[in-house]
């Protein structure tokens, strides 16, 4: 029986042998645009995860070769899902990711690439050149619903704001919206839709975000792997 007097000692050390045990670091990964850039840096770093880049793989969860972490494959968006509830304890995500969903993640270190700007749009032809010309109550088509709603009520214009999945530069084009507000990286999808920028509400990049608790703590050594994101 486990509890026999000859495991006494193997008891009395059972929460010290507890305490020493150490569990695989889990980071999230985003799908896209981020994808590479985010490999290549933790690469850099001794973990390799590259087995996400190669087109023949289906599998949304790998492990490290060197079984210190793995890695979950997921949607851009539902990054800071899976690291807010403590299925990943690291993740990349982009600022605007972090903007429109406001989680409840720690935001430890801007990485400096995928860089993008959250961005007012209109036709061209229109005659509007800035946001607060545009009409009250008028409509704004955007996947930012929450950052759009914020700056217009910053600026005091009451508008209505059109929420799109996909394509919003149709908005404008279909006559649905007067403007939108959209990511803008090289600004060639709005030329080739006819809209120009008029405003900037602010610039993204790729974030390194970690479960606020599991940072906290150290967990799994957290802070050592951040260290050397930052250095």
């Amino acid at each position: 029986m486990w509890f026999h007097e000859s495991n006494r000692t193997a008891i009395a050390d059972l929460p010290f042998i507890l305490w020493q045990i150490t569990y695989m670091i889990t980071i999230a990964l985003p799908k896209g645009a981020l994808l590479k850039d985010s490999i290549a840096l933790f690469n850099n770093l001794g973990l390799d995860f590259s087995a996400f880049l190669d087109k023949t793989n289906r599998q949304l969860q790998i492990t490290d070769p060197t079984n210190t972490a793995k890695a979950l494959l997921v949607r851009a968006q539902d990054v800071p899902v899976y690291v807010e509830y403590g299925q990943a304890q690291l993740g990349v995500v982009g600022y605007d990711v972090l903007r429109e969903k406001q989680p409840e993640v720690a935001n430890l270190v801007d990485l400096e690439f995928g860089y993008c700007r959250l961005s007012v749009a209109v036709p061209a032809s229109s005659s509007y050149r800035r946001s607060v010309e545009l009409p009250p109550h008028g409509r704004v088509a955007s996947k930012f619903v929450n950052c759009a709603k914020e700056y217009f009520d910053g600026i005091d214009l009451p508008i209505e704001i059109v929420p799109l999945s996909g394509s919003v530069e149709l908005g404008p084009i279909t006559g649905m919206s007067e403007a939108i507000v959209d990511l803008v990286s090289t600004g060639k999808t709005l030329k080739e839709n006819g809209l120009i920028e008029i405003d900037v509400l602010y610039e993204s990049s790729a974030r390194l975000i970690a479960h606020p608790l599991s940072y906290r703590l150290d967990r799994d050594n957290i802070n050592d792997l951040v260290s050397r994101f930052r250095s």
